[in-house]
């Protein structure tokens, strides 16, 4: 009964959330969503510029050559991540947030990232996580905490924040914890967001929704 019980804890929700700029709709239609790595290399830029944009904290907003949009990572400066990391540099951790295509479990987290936008539009991707982890499991992480944001106390962080996903389901927070000498989190600390490493080529065969958000709109899950 006890392990009954920590395997209903450790169950993704139905639904997980991606919240994409509506720019990159007609990207996504045809590449499908792409890290922000894939994104600049893509793009064409090489060398120092290409070093700037994912092992630098990006202080603004681009638009790339191929219209595509890449956010900012104002929430990241390197002076904060220094503190809170353990076993990499802030460039090693600006590396490995780009490499990764995001999506929050919680709704009302996508929500505050969707007010830090602005007023740019937005769409919200709402995909069944059984089906895109069961596709993308040998690529699939669990974090604990915001990985995007180290302002206001941050949480220590480090390589093994990205908990993969079946490491999860066999024990929850426990490499996490051994990796970061850190205490082991309750059982009931749920994910908030679910990592996939590289492109999801074919993320429209796990969407079940694609919501516009219109200029400072909030997403209302159904």
């Amino acid at each position: 009964m006890f392990f009954d019980s920590i395997k209903a804890v450790r169950r993704l929700p139905r639904h997980v959330y991606h919240l994409a700029e509506a720019a990159n709709w007609l990207s996504i239609q045809r590449l499908g969503l792409l890290p922000a790595e894939t994104l600049v290399d893509r793009s064409g830029i090489r060398g120092r510029m290409r070093e700037c944009l994912l092992a630098e904290q990006r202080k603004r907003h681009l638009v790339l050559s191929e219209g595509c949009e890449i956010r900012d990572q104002r929430p990241m400066p390197a002076e904060a991540l220094s503190a809170c990391l353990i076993g990499m540099t802030a460039a090693d951790w600006y590396r490995l947030i780009n490499a990764h295509v995001y999506f929050w479990l919680d709704p009302a987290r996508l929500n505050r990232q969707r007010a830090a936008c602005g007023g740019r539009p937005q769409l919200v991707l709402v995909a069944d996580a059984a089906a895109l982890v069961e596709q993308y499991k040998s690529r699939a992480a669990l974090t604990p905490i915001n990985t995007g944001n180290a302002r206001r106390r941050p949480a220590a962080r480090g390589i093994a924040t990205f908990v993969p996903y079946e490491t999860w389901l066999a024990s929850g927070w426990a490499s996490e914890a051994a990796a970061l000498k850190r205490r082991v989190r309750s059982s009931s600390h749920r994910p908030v967001e679910l990592a996939i490493a590289g492109p999801i080529p074919d993320i429209a065969r796990y969407l079940v929704r694609v919501v516009k958000l219109t200029a400072n709109k909030s997403f209302i899950p159904v």
